[in-house]
């Protein structure tokens, strides 16, 4: 078994529109753009980053915004919905917030003993906004939402499986456990993790598989401290079995992929080096950060990639 992974790194997901989806998540949930840079594989698509004052893990979502893209078609075989953590007694500020913003299908449920408003983007991908009383986390609150309200990073995630066994499996052997089951829903936790910690599955064996496009999660990372740690996990993954790629130097972190029996891609993530190696933490996400092998395209690169504001 695995025992050094913490629960959530990043959680990176598809949109059609960069202004778009920079809107939404700086000006209506208040999180902060903690870089602006684009995807190594297709330089000429943004790649953007949100989360607390300094991209902390765990508090990270991330877009690869592709303007032709198709919607994506939800099912199983998928993450399904992000959960962030927001202070008690905050669902009321939010509910208004998100009609006022004209997003979709918003709800306030009770999950695993949570009080939960949940909402989906125009993109079609699904969220949630959670009230935690424990999570000591300080959400960013210079984007107009006070700290009464403000979301202070991921607090759970949830994927929709057709048949769960291989997962579970899987997770035990990444050191999370079964903690609670409810109906059709599985929670697991990293006991000793970060307050990301938990993933929940939802078991729908007569449900088609989803298909991917925007508002769909292209991947879920998974956070290590340092890279040799990531070396011990990826050892113990391979030698499980699993196809994993060599480390890749992701600039703000090293990484490690493979995909589950299921076709769910997953990182494992390093806290290492971070956010701040090329910009000032007071400064993060104003400019257009290149990879290494990509800034001789500036000039290229900076015409066709949209204008967005902070």
């Amino acid at each position: 078994m695995i025992n050094q992974i913490n629960g959530l790194h990043h959680i990176t997901s598809l949109t059609i529109d960069a202004a778009d989806n920079n809107k939404l998540f700086t000006r209506v949930l208040g999180l902060r753009r903690v870089k602006k840079t684009v995807n190594f594989d297709q330089p000429n698509v943004y790649h953007l980053y949100y989360g607390d004052k300094g991209g902390s893990p765990g508090t990270v979502m991330t877009y690869f915004p592709f303007p032709n893209i198709k919607k994506g078609i939800r099912g199983t075989g998928e993450v399904a919905e992000t959960v962030f953590s927001v202070p008690i007694g905050s669902l009321a500020f939010w509910a208004d917030r998100l009609k006022a913003n004209d997003l979709e299908k918003i709800r306030l449920e009770d999950s695993f003993g949570e009080k939960r408003l949940r909402f989906v983007t125009g993109d079609g991908e699904g969220f949630a906004l959670a009230e935690i009383e424990n999570d000591t986390r300080v959400g960013w609150t210079e984007n107009s939402v006070s700290k009464a309200y403000a979301i202070r990073g991921i607090h759970a995630a949830s994927m929709r499986l057709q048949d769960n066994g291989a997962m579970i499996e899987l997770l035990n052997f990444m050191g999370y456990q079964q903690v609670e089951n409810r109906g059709n829903l599985t929670r697991f936790v990293v006991q000793s993790g970060s307050a990301a910690n938990i993933l929940d599955i939802e078991s729908l064996p007569n449900v088609k598989l989803s298909c991917e496009g925007a508002g769909s999660v292209h991947h879920i990372a998974f956070s290590v401290k340092n890279r040799a740690t990531q070396l011990e996990v990826r050892k113990a993954l391979v030698d499980t079995g699993y196809a994993v790629t060599p480390v890749i130097d992701r600039d703000y972190f090293w990484s490690i992929y493979f995909r589950t029996v299921e076709g769910i891609l997953f990182e494992i993530a390093t806290n290492e080096p971070g956010f701040e190696q090329d910009e000032d933490i007071a400064d993060l996400g104003q400019t257009l950060k290149l990879p290494g092998q990509h800034e001789h395209r500036r000039s290229y690169l900076e015409q066709v990639l949209e204008s967005i504001d902070l």
